[in-house]
């Protein structure tokens, strides 16, 4: 049995960004039917992040909900490449790419979605089939000033950066997909605000009930700033490995917690408020963010896995012990701390190693040093730590 309306929208609202049209959506709701939920991938890398997780979560949702998910994978957008965001065309993939990244991620999302109750479906499926009339027919529903609304075709017309005609393709496509397949809703991130709003004006073009559009927020990375990103070096993979899911979880500040709990957890709002209740009350923060560490790995690993990653996390990091396994290098020059600690990869930049020292983020086996200018002389396997996660075994032969 379905739950009320105003159940059903209290989940949906939550974490969204924006709903259109909200009031259509209710209306969707009270016929007491199964609505179609479609959401949109396009295989462009063979793994996912927990970035890409925040729109599966709410798919997950709506599937609890008792409605049907249509997991579209965009083999065909994914050979046009998705413009989205860019400051320049990007480059499409091969066929043999698509597929073997398709294959991946239904393997992956189906960590989070029951394969029992998700509908895959590949929008070269019925794409393929139009021919170069039809392609044209679906071209002259919009203008290009109508394309040129959106901010990142704008801002490169504006600049004189080239824009590629078949880039002008992708919203049409994307937007046919919900025309094939006659969704009645379209999740996507805030981002693809005028891609989800095509699909609304082709369906009604196409003589379709207009589907409703809802908009996820964009998960920041670890550093809290930047969207999570693997170019960026601030995420969480689901393939990570537990210890590694473990710590990168610990390692977020104590604010952005709980917007990972809001968009990542599947612990209800009130349970979430508890944990809040509790902080301002005086528990660490730290207790409260383990409970999340083990939510996500016993998601994709499994319960064993997060029970040993949490043992491990107390061994290395909470009572301070070195670990036994961690990247060994080997050097034949003096250098300055700051700057072995760079070629060591423990820290970015020879700057970021300044800074660190500085911060007392820096120890040598165990103990703080202060001095990132001096240098580094011959020596043999000592453990440099820079934070709390980051451990190397360094040589120096001179």
């Amino acid at each position: 049995m379905m739950k009320t309306v105003e159940e059903q929208m209290a989940v949906i609202q939550r974490g969204a960004e924006e709903i259109l049209v909200e009031k259509e959506l209710i209306e969707k709701l009270k016929k007491g039917k199964p609505l179609k939920i479609k959401a949109g991938f396009d295989p462009t890398a063979p793994d996912l992040h927990l970035g890409h997780t925040v729109l599966i979560n709410k798919l997950r949702q709506f599937q609890d909900l008792g409605h049907e998910i249509l997991f579209l994978i965009g083999d065909f957008t994914a050979m046009i490449g998705d413009p989205t965001g860019k400051s320049a065309t990007r480059p499409p993939l091969s066929e043999e790419d698509v597929l073997n990244n398709a294959e991946t991620y239904k393997e992956q999302v189906f960590k989070i979605l029951d394969p029992a109750k998700t509908k895959v479906v590949f929008n070269s499926e019925w794409m393929s089939k139009l021919s170069a009339a039809d392609m044209i027919k679906l071209a002259g529903t919009t203008t290009v000033a109508r394309m040129l609304e959106r901010n990142d075709f704008g801002e490169r017309y504006q600049s004189n950066t080239p824009i590629a005609i078949h880039e002008f393709l992708y919203p049409l496509v994307q937007g046919y997909d919900s025309v094939a397949l006659e969704a009645d809703i379209e999740l996507g991130g805030t981002d693809q605000k005028f891609n989800l709003l095509m699909g609304r004006t082709l369906q009604q073009h196409y003589g379709k009930e207009a589907q409703c559009t809802l908009t996820m927020p964009i998960l920041e990375g670890l550093d809290g700033v930047q969207k999570m990103s693997k170019s960026l070096n601030n995420y969480i993979g689901i393939k990570d490995a537990p210890n590694d899911m473990f710590g990168k979880v610990m390692s977020v500040s104590d604010e952005l917690m709980w917007r990972y709990f809001e968009l990542l957890s599947f612990e209800s709002l009130e349970t979430i408020a508890g944990y809040q209740d509790a902080v301002e009350n005086g528990e660490n923060p730290r207790n409260i963010k383990i409970k999340l560490a083990l939510e996500l790995i016993e998601r994709f690993h499994n319960k064993e896995s997060a029970e040993g990653a949490l043992k491990d996390f107390e061994t290395r990091f909470s009572k301070n012990a070195i670990p036994d396994e961690m990247p060994e290098f080997t050097f034949s020059e003096i250098m300055p701390l700051a700057n072995l600690l760079k070629e060591a990869e423990l820290v970015s930049s020879t700057s970021d190693g300044h800074r660190m020292v500085k911060q007392g983020a820096v120890k040598l086996n165990g103990e703080k040093v202060t001095d990132s200018r001096a240098p580094v002389e011959s020596c043999e396997k000592q453990v440099y730590q820079v934070g709390k996660r980051k451990f190397a075994r360094i040589t120096v032969n001179t």
